[in-house]
C-alpha cells in the first residue's frame, strides 16, 4: 500500500501561508488539506474560493479539499475552477449525494465523501463503487486540535475489508488528531491518506513532514 501526507493549513501560520504549503510540499507532502467551513453545518468559519486560488500557483500539490458545508454541490465548479483536485464532500450534508458525487467526477475532480464520528459506514453502500476517497472523520469535525476518537479505528477496519472485498482502489483517509505517534495504528488499521495540522505545522513543518514520511516508507509494500 502507498501512503500519503495531506498537511492540513487549518493549523498553518496564515501570515505567511504561501510560504508554508510551499515548506511541506517541497518537504515531500504530495496533497495539500484544505478545510472549508461555513459555519453551518460545522460551528466555525474557514476560507473559500479566493484562498484556494491565491495558493494555487505556490505548488504543484494535489489540493485535497474537504468541504465542510451545507449543500455542497453549490460549490463544486467553483471550487474546481480555483484549483481543487480531489474534493470530498460531508455525506450528512447531501441530501442527494449520489448526485453531488456526480457533480465532482463531471468536473474532473476526484470524488471523496467524508463521515462524521457517528455516521456508519452503510450510508456509502451505494457510492462507494464511484469513490476516489474516503474520509473517516476521527474527530467531530469544526475545529482543530481535538484528541483522536478511539472508536473511528473499528469503522476504518471495517472500512477497508469492504473495499478490498469488493476489488475496489478507494484510498482511506482520516482527519482529526493524527500525529507521528498514533499513525502506525491508523495506518495498520486499513488508511494511507493522513491528514495533519498541527503535528506538522505545529513547529519545524519540513522536519515534521520529512518523520511521517520515513515512518510511511517502512510500511510500504
Amino acid at each position: 500500500m502507498y501512503y500519503k501526507l495531506a498537511p492540513s493549513i487549518l493549523a498553518a501560520d496564515f501570515c505567511n501561508l504561501g510560504l508554508e504549503v510551499s515548506t511541506v510540499a517541497q518537504a515531500g507532502a504530495e496533497y495539500i488539506h484544505l478545510d472549508v467551513m461555513d459555519g453551518a453545518f460545522v460551528p466555525s468559519i474557514s476560507f473559500g474560493m479566493p484562498v484556494l486560488k491565491s495558493l494555487r500557483p505556490c505548488t504543484e500539490a494535489v489540493f485535497d479539499v474537504h468541504m465542510m458545508v451545507e449543500d455542497p454541490g453549490r460549490y463544486v465548479a467553483d471550487m474546481k475552477a480555483c484549483g481543487a483536485d480531489i474534493i470530498t464532500v460531508h455525506a450528512e450534508a447531501c441530501t442527494h449525494l449520489d448526485r453531488v458525487v456526480n457533480q465532482i467526477r463531471e468536473q474532473g475532480c476526484r470524488a471523496g465523501v467524508a463521515l462524521n464520528p457517528a455516521t456508519p459506514i452503510h450510508v456509502l453502500d451505494c457510492v462507494l463503487d464511484q469513490l476516489d476517497m474516503v474520509l473517516i472523520m476521527t474527530v467531530n469535525p469544526g475545529f482543530g486540535g481535538q484528541k483522536f476518537i478511539p472508536y473511528t479505528l473499528d469503522k476504518v477496519r471495517s472500512l477497508r475489508e469492504r473495499i478490498n472485498r469488493l476489488g475496489l482502489k478507494t484510498d482511506i483517509q482520516v482527519d482529526g488528531g493524527v500525529s507521528a505517534a498514533n499513525v502506525r495504528g491508523i495506518m495498520e488499521a486499513g488508511a494511507n491518506v493522513f491528514v495533519a495540522g498541527s503535528a506538522v505545522f505545529g513547529g519545524d513543518a519540513a522536519a515534521k513532514t520529512k518523520e511521517f514520511i520515513e515512518i510511511f516508507k517502512g510500511y510500504e509494500s
